[in-house]
């Protein structure tokens, strides 16, 4: 399997994700952070858009995001995270399980990914990942296994002050399971309001303490 073709395909669909601002839907907001969907060209679900601030700049907060030794201490949605493979500097192989949520209604999911860092102009830095096949870390009947479809992390400094950032993040997962649409359209907006502000939480705590 090509690795490298398949992240560099999924870095420019994470770009133009970014670059689309039309027929975005507010699902959830508070007083910072917001989160969007639009019914998604890779499945027949959604595609999330999750916004908000970050107080450190991107070189920075997309390592921490992504890294096993940060990764487990503030992803409170994650009950296990590794990195079962390191293709190159910028490229790994992860697998990560999930806490059941809703209530025991969405029960516990794994997901094997390659992710990918990627950089633009003006301190953009941005992950970009989606579920692979990887023969080292096959389905089993311990838990579900969920599809990521391309989804990823766009990181660029804030222009009214370059020491933060603004985190946009792009979800779009096929759970996997028998689970009615309806119970996943409504579990997820929170869960990426959780996850940004498990981000900016866990930067305070790891990074600046």
């Amino acid at each position: 399997m090509d690795y490298k073709k398949i992240a560099q395909d999924v870095a420019q669909k994470i770009l133009a994700y970014s670059q689309d601002t039309s027929g975005w839907k507010v699902a959830k907001s508070t007083k910072d952070i917001t989160v969007s969907w639009k019914p998604s060209k890779e499945y027949p679900g959604n595609l999330y858009r999750g916004e908000g601030i970050i107080e450190e700049v991107p070189e920075k907060v997309i390592p921490f995001m992504y890294q096993a030794k940060y990764r487990a201490k503030w992803d409170s949605a994650l009950k296990s995270y590794s990195i079962l493979e390191e293709i190159d500097e910028d490229t790994v192989i992860c697998h990560c399980i999930t806490h059941s949520y809703g209530m025991g209604i969405i029960s516990a999911r794994e997901f094997v990914d390659i992710v990918h860092i990627s950089r633009y102009d003006g301190g953009v830095v941005t992950t970009n990942s989606v579920s692979v096949d990887y023969d080292r870390c096959p389905i089993t009947s311990s838990y579900v296994r969920g599809y990521n479809n391309p989804c990823g992390y766009v990181c660029s400094p804030l222009p009214e002050n370059p020491a933060h950032s603004r985190l946009v993040a792009f979800i779009q997962p096929n759970l996997g399971g028998l689970l009615p649409r309806s119970v996943v359209d409504s579990a997820i907006p929170s869960n990426v309001v959780s996850l940004i502000r498990d981000v900016q939480e866990g930067i305070k705590k790891l990074l600046h303490n």
